[in-house]
């Protein structure tokens, strides 16, 4: 049986047992780092030259001092980034100001969806705190007040047009944005009552917004699970990209762009993330299911929910193509992330 016929979830031809894409199915990511373990094999015997060392601990540290020079080389796939300042961006985007800073204190107030639905929860909450539900939700009459305030008569009209909000959860924003903010630490339960912590109360009297959305953007991208928002396969590694999507922002944003120029820009950089689709009903092609799935996550519920990217559809079907859906920086990017 030829490989192109072999399907993925069949049993391997080798007789291990696995299944086909678990085994010896061609894998890019494993070719691209064969390829780049090659290339560093080679770089290294010329660099080494006719070197004679005395010790293997001086083949080491020779070894070592040529792969962290290497590491700090940009390159293409990364889009200028080296790999060590791409390390940095994935795990510890947060310390690492010489690649990445997030402003503690705006100079004006945010323009966002997020910082929007958290202004209205606020006034909500008021001085005197809001009883949750029985389910723990904020009550209903006050979810449908914030909604019709966040969209406007006609948006408020189309949001409801198959059903009311009945509950907090019929007001997906509202929600993920109540979510954030108790991760934050800016509205918590006290004596059965929804209230507004005091440094919530402390920043919103002193600065409004400008210090406090920082933290709620922090909070949004590192501790709340995108993957809760629910409706999409979870791929941890979109989260954890989060700081790179928002750097090809910074590089690409000043102009509109279609959303599957970052889609296809981010898996170039990370091919691995078609691992992560593996188990996920494939009913398009892998390419097109990778480039909904970043679309949605990262673009719309991430760049679009914070503020830093403007993302429009050209309708309002779900599977609308993501050709269709174009993508721009806004001011807001600038202003709270810096990238030296």
């Amino acid at each position: 049986m030829s490989a192109d016929k072999i399907g993925r979830n069949d049993p391997c031809p080798c007789g291990s047992g696995l299944k086909y894409k678990k085994c010896c199915l061609p894998n890019p990511e494993a070719e691209r780092a064969g390829d780049r373990i090659s290339a560093f094999k080679e770089d290294l015997q010329k660099a080494a030259g006719d070197m004679e060392f005395a010790s293997m601990e001086e083949v080491q540290a020779f070894v070592k001092a040529f792969q962290e020079e290497r590491n700090r080389r940009p390159i293409d796939d990364f889009r200028g980034l080296s790999p060590h300042q791409v390390h940095r961006l994935l795990h510890f985007p947060l310390e690492s100001p010489d690649v990445l800073q997030v402003s503690t204190v705006l100079e004006s107030e945010p323009d966002a969806p997020l910082a929007q639905l958290f202004g209205l929860l606020a006034e909500a909450i008021g001085d005197k705190g809001v009883k949750p539900t029985a389910t723990g939700n904020f009550p209903r009459n006050a979810c449908r007040e914030i909604m019709q305030s966040f969209l406007g008569e006609e948006g408020y009209a189309d949001h409801t047009r198959f059903g009311g909000i009945n509950s907090e959860h019929d007001a997906p924003e509202l929600h993920f944005t109540r979510v954030v903010a108790e991760l934050a630490g800016f509205v918590r339960k006290y004596r059965g009552r929804f209230i507004l912590s005091r440094p919530a109360r402390a920043m919103l009297a002193s600065t409004g917004q400008r210090q406090l959305y920082p933290q709620l953007f922090r909070t949004h991208a590192t501790k709340f699970n995108w993957a809760y928002q629910g409706g999409l396969v979870d791929v941890p590694f979109l989260q954890q990209g989060w700081a790179f999507t928002a750097y090809l922002l910074h590089l690409e944003g000043h102009r509109q762009q279609p959303a599957t120029f970052y889609a296809d820009a981010f898996r170039q950089a990370f091919p691995a993330v078609d691992i992560d689709l593996e188990e996920a009903p494939l009913y398009r092609s892998l390419e097109d299911t990778w480039r909904s799935f970043y679309t949605v996550q990262c673009l719309e519920r991430f760049a679009g929910f914070t503020g830093i990217a403007t993302v429009r559809r050209e309708d309002d079907r779900l599977l609308t193509p993501t050709q269709a859906i174009t993508v721009q920086a806004t001011p807001l990017l600038g202003r709270l992330i810096h990238f030296p």
